[in-house]
Formats: C-alpha cells, structure tokens, sequence
C-alpha cells in the first residue's frame, strides 16, 4: 500500500489558505510577509518531489495549480513528470495544460493507495481534500512547515468532525533562524 502525505504550510493557529498570494483571502501570501527567507526551511519541499511517485490535489488547487506549474519546468520537474490525480465531484474534464486524471471520492482514493504500486502520493494545497482525507482514515502522515503567525479566520488544515483522537508520532523536526519549525508526523494506527 502506498503511503499518502498531506504536505502544508501552516501558520500556528493552523490556517493554510492562501499562503503563497492566492486572492480572495484577507491575509494571502502570509509566509512571504515579514518572515526572512531561509532556504534551509524548504529542503523538505525538494525533497517530497523527488520521493513522490504521485501528486494528489483538490478541485481548487488543481485549478490554481494548472496554468502555472506546468510553466515552472525548473522548480517542478518532478511534479510535471508524475501521475496527478484530482478528487472532484464537479470538475467535468482535466486541464489539458496540466493532464491529470479524477478521481469522484476519498473511496476512489483508497482505492488508488491500494491497487497501485509506486512512491508516496503527495497532498498539496488542497484545505478541503486534505479534511476529507483525513476524517476517512486516509492520511498516513504530515509534512509541515509551521510558521510563527497567528492568523485567525481562513481554510485550516484540520477539520473540526467531532472524531476519535488520532495520535501522531513525531519522526522529523527542525527550527530555523526564521521561526519557522518543520514538523514531520506519522499517523499512529
């Protein structure tokens, strides 16, 4: 069985939304403003392109993701090269600039981690997916870089289901100069 990885940006209160400036959200590219760059803090984000034998993105990131990644044959080689895999119940055809395949429920997703073989399936952007992944049981671990903002309203990375407690072991962590932590999570089951 494969294993899925949801991979985020997340402030410490747990938004993700928006952290590269995508509009619509109050506080939109909120890891660029008034955090400095430290390019150790990303080695993780190269790292999980070239682990990843599958990328795995909801409706809206695809549509973001789409028009833009495709044209970035640097900084995502490895993505533009590997299988994509869009969960939608409304998208009615992939984008023919960035060709993936879709899939209709998180059921077709655990589908996919069993039936296929590979490397890991990686979770980009994704608020929702990722929810839904999670509150199915899917998520086998966390790739998170936290960083030292409270931001309050916006699309957060956990879902508020009222759920059994899911433990998470800590197997990877780093701070940076920055502020910012890398915390990497394996789900306890």
């Amino acid at each position: 069985m494969r294993t899925l990885i949801v991979t985020a940006f997340v402030s410490l209160d747990g938004v993700m939304e928006a952290p590269g400036g995508e509009p619509g959200y109050r506080n939109s590219g909120w890891t660029f403003k008034d955090i400095e760059f430290d390019p150790a803090a990303y080695e993780i984000k190269e790292r999980e392109q070239e682990e990843a034998g599958a990328l795995l993105i909801g409706r809206r990131s695809y549509e973001a993701f789409a028009p833009v990644w495709p044209t970035m044959t640097e900084e995502f080689a490895g993505y533009n090269a590997m299988p994509r895999y869009v969960v939608s119940t409304t998208l009615e055809a992939e984008d023919p600039r960035w060709p993936a395949t879709i899939l209709r429920s998180t059921d077709e997703v655990a589908r996919l981690k069993e039936e296929t073989e590979g490397g890991p399936i990686s979770v980009h952007g994704s608020a929702t997916l990722g929810k839904s992944l999670a509150d199915a049981g899917l998520v086998d671990r966390y790739h998170l870089l936290v960083f030292p903002k409270l931001l309050g309203a916006g699309r957060r990375l956990w879902s508020e289901a009222d759920m059994d407690a899911v433990n998470l072991r800590l197997v990877e962590h780093e701070a940076y100069s920055n502020g910012i932590q890398k915390q990497v999570f394996d789900v306890v089951r």
